[in-house]
């Protein structure tokens, strides 16, 4: 592997942002290409564009079959499979085998996405080209991608190569880190990108991070490492920036583009793929399953989590009747073809960051902010207010509801369920009764046996 490696993918991507066709070329170079890249704000500015296309286009963020939200969905008891697809059906029974080529996709185009945000950071360092303004804007956005990745690959598999060099050699054979470690570096990039970001969006589209963005995740970080205080603190600041959010209580505008619920969207404008977001395209049954397009259907586990008076039922499920079953799909997002881009993926929104904060009240012993911020996603959803049916709810009690909430709120959204019962012991309990050959190690996913054989010191996760 050539030392131009990370020069020459963020060459493509400053290509990719005003040409969709990715054409390999010879660079003669790596000097000249670097400093054409970092050699302007708008050729910098479109290297990290290509970023956001590739969220966009990488298995791990585009909400399809080998996606976050698919897999987890699968794996959390959300969603069933309902097409022979054996791969997929491993992940619903936690019986995943080291060489699931799902597996491999969800892993390496995680890590593809850190190589480019590791290429962008090192050239904005090390070239002139670039206004101090403009650097500080782009070095915030790509540590925030960073870091939001990095959750991920942490929650979903253990410990994990800590890469944050674009040098290809220097990695090859990196280690495992340990979780700790990783979580420094989360809450590294976070605090850089919350300390350099503005406040307001750029033209108005939620598909670029803002300081309330990294803020957002940097509460969703401190939650699961149990700082009740700083998960607190953090989400509270993002509730607080009314002029930015505010729940939406017509469920049907929610997931639209822009919407002021939105904290982080993807957008699939422009992209080469498609020009509406997969997850409407994958998750709504369009014919009777079996079907390889739309493999999937929500549980009825899940469905039993909605009484008649939730309206969260009708605005975001949806029923295709056969003969033999109902099989019930979520309708969060619609199909808008030729009525142009609607929607675009929400990646992050402000519904999670009052769980969030109701969760760290309990533990700091406010129980009755606690009940606020929960009654706050209950009355949206038509629900009798616990303040009004258990003012004297007890702590432990409190939890158990937040968990409900979050299930019937958050289902089929990056993976929510999974990481959940994972990070409060769970799992375990929730699963060994539904999953046959569920092992309490199933809680992480198996690092790839592809990328183990290139690298040796990649150890494997306990119970594979």
């Amino acid at each position: 592997m050539k030392n131009t490696r990370h020069i020459i993918i963020i060459f493509f991507f400053f290509m990719q942002s005003s040409c969709e066709n990715f054409v390999e070329v010879d660079v003669p170079d790596q000097k000249i290409v670097s400093e054409t890249v970092f050699g302007s704000d708008e050729a910098a500015n479109n290297a990290v564009i290509g970023i956001y296309n590739e969220l966009f286009k990488a298995d791990f963020s585009n909400g399809n079959f080998r996606s976050v939200t698919l897999l987890g969905g699968l794996s959390a008891g959300e969603l069933q499979t309902t097409a022979l697809n054996e791969e997929m059906i491993e992940f619903e029974e936690s019986e995943i085998l080291i060489e699931n080529s799902y597996n491999l996709a969800l892993w390496s185009s995680a890590y593809n996405i850190i190589y480019l945000c590791n290429a962008v950071i090192d050239g904005l360092r090390k070239y002139n080209g670039v206004s101090e303004e403009m650097k500080a804007k782009l070095m915030g956005e790509v540590q925030f991608v960073r870091a939001f990745v990095y959750f991920y690959l942490v929650n979903l598999y253990g410990k994990v190569p800590l890469i944050q060099s674009p040098d290809y050699r220097e990695n090859a054979l990196a280690s495992r880190a340990e979780k700790t470690e990783i979580y420094e570096a989360i809450i590294d990039d976070l605090e850089n990108a919350v300390a350099i970001l503005g406040e307001s969006y750029e033209g108005g589209e939620r598909i670029r991070p803002n300081k309330y963005t990294a803020m957002a995740l940097m509460a969703r970080v401190y939650l699961f490492l149990e700082d009740w205080e700083k998960a607190e603190t953090y989400s509270t600041q993002v509730i607080n920036s009314t002029e930015n959010y505010a729940l939406l209580n017509d469920l049907d505008q929610v997931f639209l583009a822009n919407s002021q619920e939105a904290i982080w969207q993807i957008s699939p404008a422009g992209r080469a793929l498609s020009v509406i977001p997969n997850e409407p395209r994958i998750f709504i049954l369009t014919s009777a399953p079996p079907q390889s397009n739309q493999p999937t259907a929500i549980t009825k586990k899940q469905l039993m989590l909605y009484s008649k008076k939730d309206i969260r039922s009708e605005y975001w499920l949806g029923v295709f009747p056969t003969d033999v079953k109902d099989y019930y799909y979520p309708t969060k997002y619609r199909i808008h073809d030729s009525e142009g881009i609607k929607e675009y993926s929400m990646v992050m929104r402000l519904a999670e960051q009052y769980f969030i904060r109701a969760e760290a009240k309990v533990h700091l012993e406010n129980l009755t902010g606690a009940i606020t911020d929960l009654d706050k996603i209950r009355e949206r959803a038509n629900l009798d207010l616990i303040m009004n049916l258990n003012s004297g709810i007890t702590g432990e009690a409190l939890l158990d509801s937040i968990q409900i909430e979050r299930q019937r709120e958050l289902f089929t959204e990056w993976g929510h369920r999974w990481l959940d019962i994972k990070r409060t012991g769970m799992a375990p309990k929730i699963l060994s009764g539904t999953k046959t050959s569920w092992q309490d190690t199933d809680v992480l996913y198996p690092i790839p046996e592809e990328e183990r054989s290139k690298n040796p010191n990649l150890t494997q996760n306990n119970g594979y």
